[in-house]
C-alpha cells in the first residue's frame, strides 16, 4: 500500500492519497483545496485516481470535492448520515461496509460522535480516522450532530484493533503526524474517560 500524507489548508488537514501497488489505482481521503497538489502527489507516485473519499462532510474536509473530480472522474463517497455535507457524491455508505481499491479491501467503520456519518477506513494496518481520532486526541463534539458519549463508543471501537495499527488522523494536531492504537490507549488525552487507557 502506498500512502503519501499532505498537509493543507488553513485548519492543518491532512489530505491523503492512498493507492494499490498492484492495479496503480488511488483512492483519496478527505481532499483539501490545493487540487493541484494532490494530483502532482499521485502523478509522482504513478497513481491513478479513481476514488474520493470524505470521512465526514465538514468543509475542510470536503473542500476539494468538485475541483477533483472534474480533473479526474473519480467516483466521491460519502456516509449517507453526511451527505448533506456533499449531495453530489456519487456513493452513500450505510453503516459499516467494505470498499475496494485495486488489490485492496478497506473495512469501513462507522464512527459517529464528532458527526453523524464519521467513518474510518481500516486495511493492511493502517487506519485512517478523520476527526473521529487524532494523534493524542480526538474531534470535537460542540458541533452540530456531535455527541460526546456516541464518539466514546466509536473510539472504544477503534480500540479493539490491534496496537501496532498505524493511525493516520485528519488533522496535524498533535505532537506528530500519525501514531498507532497502543500509542494512543497509552498517550491520548481522553484515554481514561473513553475506557481505554493502559499502564505503561
Amino acid at each position: 500500500m502506498i500512502i503519501k500524507q499532505l498537509e493543507m489548508g488553513p485548519f492543518d488537514n491532512f489530505s491523503y492519497i492512498v493507492g494499490c501497488e498492484q492495479t496503480h489505482k488511488a483512492m483519496v481521503i478527505d481532499p483539501g483545496p490545493d487540487v493541484e497538489g494532490i494530483i502532482v502527489g499521485a502523478d509522482q507516485a504513478g497513481l491513478e485516481i479513481d476514488t474520493i473519499l470524505n470521512t465526514h462532510g465538514h468543509g475542510d474536509h470536503t473542500a476539494g470535492n468538485a475541483r477533483l473530480k472534474a480533473r479526474t472522474g473519480a467516483r466521491i463517497v460519502i456516509h449517507d448520515l453526511d451527505a448533506n455535507g456533499f449531495p453530489q457524491a456519487d456513493l452513500r455508505l450505510t453503516d459499516d461496509t467494505s470498499l475496494q481499491l485495486g488489490a485492496i479491501t478497506f473495512d469501513v467503520i462507522h464512527s459517529p460522535g464528532h458527526s453523524p456519518g464519521g467513518i474510518c477506513l481500516h486495511a493492511r494496518g493502517n487506519l485512517f480516522t478523520g476527526d473521529t481520532l487524532f494523534v493524542g486526541d480526538s474531534g470535537r463534539t460542540d458541533l452540530a450532530g456531535g455527541h460526546r458519549p456516541t464518539l466514546g463508543a466509536s473510539i472504544r471501537r477503534l480500540m479493539r484493533l490491534p496496537d501496532r495499527t498505524i493511525v493516520w488522523p485528519g488533522h496535524d494536531y498533535g505532537p506528530m503526524p500519525s501514531s498507532t492504537i497502543g500509542w494512543e490507549k497509552r498517550n491520548n488525552i481522553n484515554a481514561r474517560e473513553y475506557g481505554y487507557y493502559v499502564e505503561e
